[in-house]
C-alpha cells in the first residue's frame, strides 16, 4: 500500500495517466494530477480519487517541456502536499510522418514532450527524493522505443530515449533509495491511439494476444514498480506480445 506517499502523474488528465492516478489513489496514495490543457478532465480525475478513495487529490497546469515552468510546479506540489514520493512520468504527445517528409518542429515538439518533459520532472524531483532517501519514479516509454515504428521517427527516438534516461537514472540514484522503471506499452484503447486513423482490426493483427490493452492494465503495472523496492533499472513491455 501506499499510504501517506504524494505521486505525481504527469499527462494525468485522460487515457493511461488518468488510470495510473486512480489506480495508485486505490492504494493510498495522495495524488497530484499535472495536466497541460484541459482543466475540466483534471478535475475530474482528481475528484474521482477524493470521493472513490478518500485520498487527496490536486491539480496543477504545467508544460513539462518548460524547464522552469516544471520547477516551479514541483515546488507548489511540494508546498500543498508536504513531501512528493511518487513520479510518474506519463506526459505524451505524437506527430506521426515519415522521416522524408517530417518537419523539424515536429521532431522536436514530440522529443522536447517526451523525453526532454521526462528529464525536467526527474531533474526537479530528484533532489527531493535523495533528501529524503526515497524515491519511485515510472517512465512510461512505449513498444516504438523497444523496436521501432515506420511513420514514428521523432515518436520512437523520443521514447527510446526515455529508456536511456530511466537505465541511466536508476544506476545514478540507487545508493539513495531512488529507483526508477519505465513501462512500454503497446497499442492502448485512448484517445491518441484512436487519433491515429488506423482500423481497430489492423492494430490488433500486429498483437499476438488479439487485442489492444485497456488503461487499467497498464496501470497495474506501474503500480507493481513503484510498489517495488528491490526493481531498478528495467522496462516492462505490456504489449499483448508485440515486441516479442
Amino acid at each position: 500500500m501506499l499510504n501517506g506517499k504524494t505521486a505525481i502523474v504527469t499527462g494525468g488528465s485522460r487515457g493511461i495517466g488518468a488510470a495510473v492516478a486512480e489506480k495508485l489513489a486505490s492504494l493510498g496514495a495522495d495524488i497530484a494530477v499535472i495536466y497541460a490543457g484541459n482543466q475540466e478532465k483534471a478535475e475530474a480525475v482528481c475528484e474521482r480519487c477524493r470521493t472513490q478513495y478518500g485520498v487527496r487529490a490536486e491539480s496543477f497546469c504545467c508544460n513539462v517541456a518548460d524547464f522552469d515552468a516544471v520547477r516551479q510546479t514541483v515546488a507548489a506540489v511540494k508546498q500543498a502536499f508536504g513531501h512528493v514520493d511518487i513520479l510518474i512520468n506519463n506526459a505524451g504527445i505524437n506527430r506521426d510522418g515519415l522521416v522524408a517528409m517530417m518537419p523539424e518542429a515536429d521532431f522536436d515538439a514530440v522529443v522536447d514532450t517526451n523525453l526532454k518533459g521526462a528529464f525536467h520532472m526527474i531533474r526537479h524531483c530528484a533532489r527531493l527524493f535523495i533528501r529524503q532517501g526515497y524515491g519511485r519514479i515510472v517512465n512510461l516509454s512505449s513498444v516504438s522505443g523497444v523496436i521501432g515504428n515506420a511513420g514514428q521517427a521523432n515518436y520512437s527516438a523520443s521514447k527510446a530515449g526515455v529508456i536511456g534516461l530511466t537505465k541511466s537514472v536508476a544506476k545514478e540514484l540507487a545508493a539513495k533509495n531512488v529507483t526508477c522503471n519505465a513501462v512500454a506499452p503497446g497499442f492502448v484503447e485512448t484517445d491518441m491511439t484512436a487519433a491515429m486513423h488506423v482500423a481497430p482490426e489492423q492494430l490488433t493483427a500486429m498483437i499476438p494476444l488479439g487485442r489492444m490493452a485497456k488503461p487499467e492494465e497498464i496501470a497495474d503495472a506501474v503500480a507493481f514498480l513503484v510498489q517495488s523496492d528491490y526493481i531498478t533499472g528495467q522496462v516492462l513491455c505490456v504489449d499483448g506480445g508485440i515486441a516479442i
